[in-house]
């Protein structure tokens, strides 16, 4: 009779584990930070279609890194949950806090109990009336969650945006400062080669405004990205115009 080939559960889930970070590695990064009117996403994405950062909710945001199909089902998952629970209770009963601990406990079941983890990360961002009461989370494959202060990065070259944001990052900055710091970050070489140069096109760009009435997501495109990520450029908010919301 042959024996059942057997694994212990801590390699099994050493095995996962590490299956997900390599599927996450290979992703483009996105970056997360605070400025003086709300919170900005930053993505490399050249894609017009796929994106990679998208609205929830009023006040409630979501970006996320790793297999596109993935993060979208719990992307369009976390609209129903909003959906629902403001139709049910009330719109101020949806919080990010509330959103984050709807995924992390479905990463943390697929996690264990599926054959393949979910090779993904995502932020859940709310913006509040000031900077103090401003929400990011970042939850990972297993569906831990941290709640960062300021800004996040996530994706394959996270580590070193993180130390360039951890020295460079301060409150406050006007939107312009805060999009060419975390684009100037995106395009270095963490091999420590030249820089990349990353235009508007290359770029997938939102905030969500905390001056906004309700809905208070938008995309920032075109030449009104060009305008903010001009060394010239003496905005300190987001222009009137902007891209459509969604």
């Amino acid at each position: 009779m042959t024996m059942p080939f057997y694994v212990s559960p801590e390699q099994l889930m050493k095995d996962r584990a590490d299956y997900a970070r390599k599927g996450i590695a290979r992703g483009r990064s996105v970056v997360v930070l605070g400025y003086d009117g709300g919170i900005a996403f930053v993505a490399e994405n050249p894609s017009r279609a796929l994106h990679k950062v998208s609205e929830i909710y009023d006040r409630i945001a979501f970006a996320a890194v790793g297999k596109y199909n993935e993060f979208e089902n719990l992307r369009v998952a976390g609209v129903r949950y909003a959906d629902l629970r403001g139709y049910s209770y009330d719109r101020g009963d949806v919080t990010a806090r509330g959103l984050a601990n709807a995924y992390a406990q479905t990463l943390g079941t697929v996690f264990t109990q599926e054959s393949k983890p979910y090779e993904v990360e995502i932020v859940v961002a709310e913006v509040g009336t000031d900077a103090d009461s401003d929400q990011i989370y970042r939850l990972t494959y297993d569906g831990s969650v941290a709640d960062e202060h300021g800004f996040v990065a996530m994706g394959g070259t996270a580590e070193p945006i993180v130390a360039g944001l951890q020295e460079r990052w301060q409150p406050g900055m006007t939107l312009s400062a805060a999009l060419r710091l975390a684009v100037e970050l995106l395009a270095q070489d963490p091999s420590g080669g030249a820089p990349r140069t990353l235009g508007a096109n290359q770029l997938e760009v939102a905030v969500i405004d905390r001056n906004r009435p309700r809905r208070t997501f938008r995309r920032v495109t075109g030449p009104l990205l060009e305008a903010l990520l001009s060394s010239e450029d003496p905005t300190t908010g987001v222009p009137a115009e902007d891209g459509p919301q969604g």
